[in-house]
């Protein structure tokens, strides 16, 4: 059979990768063939399909008997979702200054969510229990943001990762405190990887109540999950999920990737090879003079300080992000599909930048 006709053209080189972010790359193989599984006939839309209803056996062998999943359509979704159903109007987060929900997602917490954050500063991208009584105070005081709720991201905005007794410790930190504790798992296959424990070692075996499951950044086309574990601590998802524009009509084309990655191996698989792409480049660079690696390689990502020019002109052969462009920090980000030629290349770059 002749494939479909289509006026689409294929505008860019399939070839090309760089080290901007994990979400520049595309879409796995296995996802998308599970797509085309989907694909075809009806299914009941806004999540009453068959794809979503075997998610949610998926998504409970992966984190216990209690949790459920709601299929969203970004991570900043999902982290807005989740936090608007544990918080009340007069409700706050704290946070690392440095998390994602903080630096990254456009002021969508507290614009689109009407949630305080309050931040702190950390040396590593991680919350401990000390860190917390920073912000932790003030419940009875009308006249501050009342602390609900401990957002940690799990690997860090920094390419750290918590060890399960450091998120245990922070749960029943914040638990003693009344307050709920939501994880930002957008890189959270990586963690699991670097840590080679299951996922649930992390999150409901310590006492996580909710966490934000990432898709995209390890080989989705779109889509995360809202993954309640505590449902006494969350209230009305699936209304918030509809208020926040965050509920999929064709709910099935965002479930069946979550399968895809979780259901066996796969987003395992990716991360690992990521991580260890990311080790590879560390590696490489860490061996030139004048190149500093900032904080542990333990994720997919590479924090560094290099000369400012030199980093431009880098920039000019690959792409990737400044992170701290006034001190010459770079961030050099791995993918699934990242190759060790591509890490190779790159590496040959930095030398030659470093040596002109």
């Amino acid at each position: 059979m002749n494939p479909p006709r289509t006026d689409a053209r294929r505008r860019h080189d399939p070839e090309a990768r760089g080290f901007a972010s994990d979400n520049y790359a595309g879409v796995h193989p296995e996802v998308l063939a599970a797509l085309a599984l989907a694909n075809g006939g009806h299914q009941t839309a806004y999540g009453g399909d068959v794809y979503t209803e075997h998610l949610q056996q998926v998504v409970r062998g992966h984190f216990g008997a209690g949790a459920e999943a709601f299929p969203v359509f970004n991570g900043t979704g999902a982290n807005v979702v989740a936090l608007q159903a544990v918080t009340d109007r007069w409700g706050a987060v704290i946070c690392a200054e440095s998390a994602h929900i903080n630096v990254d997602e456009g002021g969508a917490p507290e614009r689109m969510g009407g949630l305080k954050l309050l931040t702190v500063p950390t040396p590593d991208g991680k919350l401990t229990p000390e860190l917390i009584d920073r912000q932790a105070y003030g419940w009875e005081d009308e006249h501050r943001a009342m602390p609900q709720v401990v957002s940690i991201t799990q690997s860090t905005e920094l390419g750290t990762v918590y060890t399960p007794a450091e998120i245990r410790a922070v749960c029943e930190h914040a638990h003693a405190h009344g307050m709920t504790v939501h994880l930002d798992g957008s890189r959270i296959a990586n963690a699991a990887a670097f840590l080679d424990v299951p996922m649930r070692t992390f999150t409901n075996v310590v006492g996580v109540d909710v966490l934000s499951l990432g898709g995209t950044k390890n080989g989705a086309i779109i889509g995360e999950a809202v993954v309640v574990i505590d449902r006494d601590a969350v209230r009305r998802m699936r209304h918030l999920r509809k208020l926040s524009m965050q509920l999929a009509s064709k709910m099935r084309f965002v479930s069946v990737q979550l399968e895809a990655l979780l259901a066996k191996d796969l987003w395992l698989r990716n991360a690992r090879h990521a991580n260890e792409m990311a080790q590879r480049l560390a590696e490489g660079v860490r061996a030139v003079h004048g190149v500093e690696i900032l904080h542990p390689v333990q994720a997919n990502g590479v924090f560094a300080r290099l000369p400012h020019e030199v980093g431009e002109r880098l920039q000019k052969r690959f792409r990737f992000y400044f992170w701290d462009e006034a001190a010459g920090v770079v961030r050099w980000m791995c993918a699934f599909d990242t190759t060790e030629e591509d890490v190779d290349a790159f590496v040959a770059a930095v030398k030659e930048e470093m040596a002109r």
